[in-house]
């Protein structure tokens, strides 16, 4: 008589960071908008002026800057009494690198106008390395599965398992039915299949897991 095993597989694989997506945005405030509008947009200017020599350099894969955001508000005071209006402008512009020595080298020297604000580095791999790198974990997940059935059905005495289900984590349906004396066990891994990344100039993890379902007759 067949025995069901049901069974997560998990695995990652580590890849080198190849870029590095800086967040950077330049703003200021004050009571005349005008004038708001104008030192911002100088200093906005003076940042994707300094950004397209990195780019004819050859330093960055790609960049991108939104337009230049303005609003206006009355704050209030400790006393609860309303301030004057004050106007705010701001614009956002994120620079993603390609050569790290140049990174470190720009962000030195850019840190240091007044104006703007380095919001943080988001280390990644290209598309292309990406999907190589989750094929390469799913992989070693579905491996991972076989094994941990293997080693329960051994120990039950039963033959090699064999698969009938595999599955993303977390999708995987009921058990089919009816099912004779059939015995479920779940191997203890509770990860999704996205990618994770760390937030420093580490290797990156990409991570994938599998649920499986496997029959198997005894020895």
């Amino acid at each position: 008589m067949q025995t069901t095993i049901t069974v997560t597989g998990r695995a990652e694989t580590r890849v080198e960071p190849e870029l590095a997506a800086v967040t950077l945005s330049v703003g200021g405030s004050g009571e005349a908008r005008d004038d708001v509008i104008a030192r911002t947009g100088a200093a906005h200017e003076r940042l994707l002026a300094a950004v397209r020599e990195l780019e004819a350099s050859g330093a960055l894969d790609s960049w991108s800057a939104p337009q230049l955001r303005v609003w206006s508000h009355r704050p209030w005071n400790a006393d609860g009494r309303q301030l004057p209006l004050v106007h705010e402008a701001t614009a956002d512009v994120e620079v993603v690198f390609r050569d790290f020595d140049r990174l470190g080298e720009w962000l030195g020297t850019a840190s240091g106008s007044p104006e703007l604000t380095v919001g943080g580095i988001d280390w990644r791999v290209t598309e292309a390395t990406r999907a190589g790198a989750r094929e390469s974990a799913q992989r070693a997940a579905v491996a991972d599965a076989v094994a941990k059935a293997g080693v329960y059905a051994s120990a039950l005495g039963l033959g090699t398992p064999v698969a009938i289900e595999v599955t993303d984590h977390g999708r995987l349906g009921p058990a089919p039915s009816p099912m004779p004396k059939a015995m479920m066990m779940r191997a203890a891994a509770d990860v999704s299949g996205a990618a994770v990344t760390e937030f420093a100039p580490q290797d990156l993890v990409i991570e994938a897991s599998v649920d499986a379902r496997f029959v198997a007759e005894p020895a």
